[in-house]
């Protein structure tokens, strides 16, 4: 048996509102579905959440969805989904658009249902369900849990356990971060209550983290397929193609060879940098020798420069328009962004963090810099900062206030 384990799609993502970004997911994914999928003769395919950026979605990304899940089900080979955050239904409505591809018999949702305060499986019958069987495997979905996940996984073990089928190859499909993987402010799965899991599964497909990672050869992340924003541009991600063997072993392949956009991230601290001019010149030296270039065929990359550290003279004298103008013009790139970190030096937050952190733990620094200012929050600059970071990213993902409060809640406790 041999399936192909996708996560974190996210078509309709528009980067840097560029025009073409919507086509590098697309791409990124079809070319994945070509080669992995078809290709290889899978015998189904599990996405693991987030298959869409936005609730809403576009007509052009809907087209998109289509085409490659037309491409599957010509070819015989049946896809299972669950939701991720970025897939859930509103508050005042039963369908999403997941539900509209699965009633028109382009994917199996997998949904469990929740009685009396207890998760329960039903098989998949008509449209709907929480577990289908396809050959040996038996598929279990799940929700978005977010911050409750460590409530959900002793109710999902017990609910496989009173559904499993002798012989069968049992797989559950999983969309959270982990404890010692996660890139979010907002409470991991803990590793401990993950591996309760273990009793009752062959292997845990995780979505939600785009970065690659692997647990004990049972729970896998594949990572995210395209690079949603530059400060993942480093992380490991792809997807895994999947051989199992007669005896239930798993031969996991992580797989990060497909159709994508480069990115690169350039740094330039102007600290001790006197004048404009200077500032100028220093960022094209960069960008002339350590920049990539269009490659010949391949997609042009999108480059980033940041300016950090302390600037000796007022914003508004750098020459922003001629760095960028110059940067296109040397690396040939889609686009050319440059971000500006510097600050005075009365106001610096943050200051020695690496030159190269992530947009989450630069975030995050700044907030507890900020907050340690105020001495009614000392020794829980870090507690606050979590909340604060965290409370953002969920409503900024259109999370329910009641969770982003239960959220804040248990940071506080």
């Amino acid at each position: 048996m041999k399936f192909l384990h996708i996560s974190d799609v996210h078509l309709g993502c528009t980067r840097y509102q560029l025009p073409e970004s919507p086509r590098d997911f697309f791409d990124a994914w079809f070319d994945v579905l070509k080669r992995y999928a078809i290709d290889e003769r899978v015998d189904f395919v599990i996405m693991c959440g987030d298959f869409f950026h936005k609730r809403n979605v576009p007509p052009e990304t809907m087209n998109y969805a289509v085409a490659g899940l037309s491409a599957l089900r010509d070819n015989g080979i049946p896809v299972v989904a669950i939701e991720g955050n970025h897939d859930q239904k509103y508050n005042d409505s039963q369908y999403s658009w997941l539900r509209s591809l699965a009633n028109w018999n382009l994917i199996h949702l997998l949904e469990p249902t929740n009685v009396d305060g207890r998760i329960n499986y039903e098989e998949w019958h008509d449209g709907t369900g929480g577990f289908v069987d396809i050959g040996r495997a038996r598929i279990f979905g799940s929700h978005w849990y977010g911050a409750s996940a460590n409530w959900a996984i002793p109710m999902l073990t017990q609910a496989i356990r009173e559904n499993q089928r002798e012989g069968a190859f049992h797989l559950l499909m999983l969309h959270t971060d982990v404890e010692g993987h996660q890139t979010h402010p907002i409470p991991a799965l803990s590793l401990n209550t993950l591996k309760e899991l273990k009793a009752v599964t062959d292997y845990v497909a995780l979505g939600h983290t785009h970065m690659h990672y692997e647990i004990d050869n049972w729970a896998f992340n594949p990572g995210s397929i395209e690079v949603t924003n530059i400060a993942e541009y480093r992380e490991n991600r792809g997807v895994f193609l999947v051989e199992v063997g007669d005896d239930n072993s798993v031969n996991a392949t992580h797989i990060g060879e497909y159709r994508h956009r480069p990115f690169q991230r350039l740094t330039l601290d102007v600290t001790g940098i006197a004048t404009p001019a200077e500032v100028t010149d220093r960022s094209l030296e960069i960008i002339d020798s350590d920049a990539r270039r269009a490659g010949e065929g391949e997609p042009a990359p999108i480059v980033e420069l940041t300016l950090r550290g302390q600037l000796g003279f007022p914003n508004s004298q750098l020459e922003m328009q001629k760095i960028r103008e110059d940067g296109l013009r040397i690396t040939g790139a889609l686009h050319f962004r440059i971000r500006n970190h510097t600050v005075p030096t009365e106001y610096a937050v943050a200051a020695d963090v690496e030159e190269d952190v992530s947009r989450e733990l630069l975030e995050r620094r700044v907030v507890e810099d900020l907050v340690l200012r105020d001495s009614r929050f000392k020794g829980r600059g870090r507690e606050i900062s979590d909340a604060v970071v965290g409370a953002k990213r969920m409503a900024l993902g259109d999370e329910e206030p009641a969770k982003i409060a239960e959220f804040i809640g248990q940071i506080a406790s």
